[in-house]
Formats: structure tokens, sequence, C-alpha cells
């Protein structure tokens, strides 16, 4: 199972090509040299997300030259390269989770929590804009279950989510409530989001380039795009495939959560 990745919003374009695209083929060869039959490549849905929403789609075709980002062209690319190492004697099947949250959780909900605590996170569109997750948990499972269900899974790329979307802002407030501090209460149109985005990752990357800032950026063109656009799935082949369904809910993962931080499940 291959989940090793650069991930980031910005960042050089060789540095995901080493990682994401490279190591990839990397695994691939030595898998196969190894006498390894079943390969599980973890993907994610940004590979065949070009912009606009996703409502009640499919998994959809990765495209490396539509992604959006670095990282999402550069998984892309992987997965086109794992599903064509497919074959009877060595089968890949790709596991895309979506939007993977939990306890201790760096990539998403500790962001999210410094930034509303620090009152730089804003709604975009008002927060309006339905999403799909999937807690940590039921990331994992799926993720076996890819393995297990090789037989059935192999040559297919399957989203995985809770399937329980939510507007942005009720998950935004949701992970501020679990953690005791206030949800963003400011909204910015998601269209100036994307534009200021687009140069705030610009320059963003020129500083880092120079070694000047080591985090990320506080908005690029890609989260503006994920945070103010419509992203759910058809979850019905995902579950027959996979023969899966998560046991966490979004309800329950907010109460693990306000657990963890010592808050309050919304």
């Amino acid at each position: 199972m291959h989940l090793a990745a650069k991930v980031s919003f910005t960042g050089e374009w060789q540095d995901f090509v080493d990682t994401n695209i490279i190591g990839t083929r990397t695994l691939l060869e030595a898998a196969k040299a190894a006498g390894i039959r079943d390969f599980v490549f973890v993907s994610s849905p940004s590979v065949a997300h070009f912009g606009g929403p996703i409502a009640g789609a499919d998994a959809g075709t990765a495209d490396p030259d539509r992604a959006r980002g670095f990282y999402a062209r550069s998984k892309a690319a992987a997965e086109l390269l794992a599903l064509a190492e497919d074959s009877p004697g060595f089968r890949v099947g790709a596991i895309r989770p979506h939007i993977v949250w939990g306890p201790g959780d760096t990539q998403l909900v500790e962001r999210v929590i410094d930034r509303a605590r620090s009152g730089r996170l804003p709604l975009l569109n008002g927060g309006t804009a339905l999403i799909d997750t999937t807690y940590i948990s039921n990331a994992a499972a799926a993720i076996v279950r890819g393995l297990e269900r090789m037989d059935h899974a192999h040559g297919q790329a399957l989203v995985v989510t809770n399937g329980q979307p939510r507007p942005v802002g009720e998950l935004l407030a949701g992970i501020c409530a679990a953690a005791g501090v206030a949800a963003p209460a400011w909204s910015v149109p998601g269209g100036l989001a994307r534009g200021a985005g687009s140069v705030i990752e610009r320059l963003w990357l020129a500083a880092g380039t120079r070694g000047l800032v080591q985090d990320e950026p506080p908005m690029t063109r890609f989260l503006a795009e994920q945070l103010s656009t419509s992203h759910w799935f058809d979850q019905r082949r995902t579950r027959e495939v996979l023969d899966w369904t998560p046991a966490v809910t979004v309800e329950d993962g907010m109460r693990r959560l306000a657990a963890h931080y010592g808050g309050t499940a919304a």
C-alpha cells in the first residue's frame, strides 16, 4: 500500500515529480521485482478535479494536464503510471480518499484551528459549498479493503468518502467547536479568493526559494477552488467494489475530535 507523497499547496514542481511520480515508479518496479502480487496506490480525487463543481459524480479519469496545482498534477501522473502496470500477475488499484481528517491531523484540522484562532480563516461564498470528507479510520479501512478486494478493485480508481456531504461552513464550525475556538464569521467572494490565491502563491513560492518562508501560504488558487465549489461523490460503485461502508459518521468523528482537543461537538 503506497501512501507516501509530497503534499503541499505550493513548492517547486521538480520536488513533486521526484517524490510523487518518480517515487511511485520506483516502488512499482521494486514491488514487481520482489514478486508482490497486489499493489494499492493511494491517490486523491483532486486528480480529476478541474476547478468546477463536482456534484454526485463518479471518480472520473485522472488528467495531469487539467488537474489544478502541482500536487494534483503529480498525483494524476502517478495514478496513470500505477494503473498502467495492472496485469493478471501484478494487480494494481487506486483508492482516492477525499479530505481525510481526524484527531491530530496536521494537514487540515490543525491548520483550520490555528488560522481560526488567529482570525485568518474566512469563509468563501458564505461557506455554502457542499463537500464530502473522510474520517481517518474510514479512510484506513477502505485502503485495506482495496487490498483485500483486489480481485474486484484492480485496474480501477475508487473515490472514498463518508458519503455525507456538508456545507464547508458547517464542517469548519465543527472543527473549531471541537477545539474551543471561534468559527470563521467573515466571508470573501470565491472569485476574489481565487484571483488573490494565484498572486499569493507566486509571491510565496518566490519567497520560499529565497528561504524567507517555510509554512504553507494562507491562500492559493487550488485551495480557494476547493473551499468555494461543491465536490461530493456518488459512493455506490466504491461500496459495491470494496464491499464496505464507513463505520464512523461525520457526527461521531466530530465527537472524537472534541474529546481529543477538549472542546465541544457542534
